[in-house]
């Protein structure tokens, strides 16, 4: 196989890897191979929506561990990213949430990403979704991401809503229309009841051209370097358990991932320098932000016992997994984050800075813990982040997982913005139609806490939301990793698109902007 040679080479299957792979094979005269480091998404729980954190900690999760966390109690936050076709599309909430338009704004004139302005973007957006209750000017219907209203939403979300409308809120029933502030119920990826990732959108349908080649089971290694010019890549397969070579005659493109991705420049010689020699790599390009400026939304729950209502948790029966089988409907259709809001931790911001996620059951520590009583989880989530951590190596092996730190709440600023959302967010639940369904909350205190309890609270509760970002960040500022077309400074033929080029996570759930990513990337590379 070390003769194999295609124009393009994409590494990862991601969220935006998954759509490179088919949006560059629609040109037929375009040899592509996609490389996924995991397996084939067989397994059925990675279709049924309430069935996501099922997957966590087994082998279709990376079960990375950042390092301890100074905020966090000093814990070590596990962070579940997806080993597997379709990447994290495969193993999230699927809330479909792009950010706010002022972000893609602030790419553009405050980190040089010149084209990346929300204008430019919305196109991309529009041109991947098929909504289907949303349509013109702001969606799209036509796109291979189907986007629907859930068809299954606990009580307990829709009494949150309420209560949080009365409260002040404005009912939003689209957060990616002209408003982002408000409360509302989260649209999905979902195609009539079931997860509707990146494999299915893209990849699968893509598998039917003669000029895609996908091969699963296929860890990159490194990527191969001809002077300053990428020329493929080795990658180790579980079939045989050896290295192969694979030339590249056009480009390789990174979509690994906000971890993956630097990781795998850093391995090939393109990082930090002082760093690489640490770990005996002959650097070929020295780029002090590869692995730097690492974002991720964190967050904290509060859980309240209930009354006079159900728990989701009661749901995961063999009854209801036959139901959602044969109709694809019923309580295993809830994404478990079923509703929110978005709104500010204080009252001169000009935009959101908090996001709410509401769960009809207890969830924590990733939801890998069973109720012992009927719990909700309102979930106050910081999406305005101004800490900065990064990815490091820890050796020179790629199977290695390298060093993360996050670094949550090392700015203070986030910690009192957190501790803003969490008041205005027990403001909102403590009056209004949802008290009639609350009973007493797992701490006790949060009812009418002090800041040092939500502090409290934070430090052992808090975690990620599954949002890391920016580690290649782009741009034309000083650090930035690759370039406004995404590719890498001082290298030639090789480009990184995945959520790590954001130079600057987006205020809300990533999915639906690393698809919007994958898609702009697919022009940029084709010079539409």
């Amino acid at each position: 196989m070390a003769d194999e040679a295609f124009d393009y080479i994409i590494i990862g299957s991601g969220s935006a890897g998954g759509v490179l792979a088919a949006r560059l094979t629609e040109d037929r005269d375009r040899r592509v191979l996609l490389l996924e480091a995991g397996p084939a998404d067989d397994d059925e729980m990675i279709k049924v929506p309430a069935g996501f954190s099922t997957l966590f900690k087994t082998r279709w999760d990376w079960n990375y561990e950042t390092s301890p966390q100074k905020h966090l109690a000093g814990r070590r936050a596990h962070w579940p990213r997806m080993k597997g076709l379709g990447g994290c599309s495969s193993m999230n909430a699927m809330i479909y949430i792009r950010g706010n338009a002022a972000d893609y704004d602030e790419w553009r004139d405050s980190y040089g990403a010149t084209g990346w302005g929300h204008d430019d973007v919305l196109p991309y957006f529009i041109k991947s979704e098929a909504n289907q209750r949303l349509a013109g000017p702001l969606h799209g219907t036509q796109g291979p991401v189907v986007v629907e209203d859930r068809r299954f939403t606990h009580e307990l979300t829709e009494a949150f809503v309420e209560s949080a409308v009365a409260g002040g809120l404005k009912r939003n029933d689209d957060f990616n229309g002209a408003e982002q502030e408000g409360a509302g119920i989260y649209q999905v990826t979902n195609r009539r009841g079931a997860r509707w990732s990146v494999a299915d959108a893209y990849i699968r349908p893509a598998m039917t051209r003669p000029n895609l080649t996908v091969r699963t089971g296929a860890l990159v290694s490194r990527i191969l370097l001809e002077g300053n010019r990428a020329t493929g890549v080795a990658y180790r397969s579980t079939a045989d358990g050896l290295e192969h070579v694979v030339r590249a005659e056009a480009e390789v493109i990174v979509s690994a991932g906000a971890i993956n991705s630097p990781q795998l420049l850093m391995l090939s010689g393109i990082g930090p320098g002082a760093h690489l020699r640490e770990h005996g790599i002959d650097v070929v390009v020295d780029s002090p932000g590869v692995g730097q400026n690492l974002q991720d939304h964190p967050v904290a729950g509060t859980l309240i016992h209930t009354r006079n209502t159900t728990d989701l948790a009661e749901a995961i029966s063999v009854k209801n997994l036959l139901r959602w089988k044969a109709t694809r409907s019923g309580p295993l259709v809830s994404n478990v984050g079923e509703g929110g809001a978005f709104y500010t931790s204080r009252d001169d911001l000009a935009l959101p800075d908090i996001q709410i996620h509401v769960a009809p059951t207890a969830f924590y520590d990733n939801g890998i813990h069973e109720p012992v009583r009927r719990t909700v989880t309102i979930a106050p989530t910081l999406v305005n982040v101004q800490s900065r951590g990064s990815i490091r190596l820890r050796s020179a092996d790629p199977t290695w997982h390298p060093a993360i730190d996050p670094a949550y709440f090392d700015d203070p600023a986030d910690l009192d913005a957190m501790l803003g959302g969490y008041r205005r967010m027990l403001d909102l639940v403590w009056q209004g139609p949802l008290t009639r369904l609350l009973d007493e909350p797992w701490e006790p205190a949060m009812r009418q806490p002090t800041d040092d309890q939500i502090i409290d609270v934070v430090s052992r509760l808090g975690q990620t939301l599954y949002h890391p970002t920016s580690t290649c960040a782009m741009g034309t500022v000083e650090g930035s990793v690759v370039d406004p077309q995404l590719r890498v400074h001082g290298v030639e033929g090789l480009r990184v698109a995945d959520a790590s080029v954001m130079p600057r996570v987006t205020r809300g759930n990533t999915n639906a902007p690393t698809i919007m990513i994958g898609e702009k990337a697919a022009d940029l590379i084709r010079g539409a």
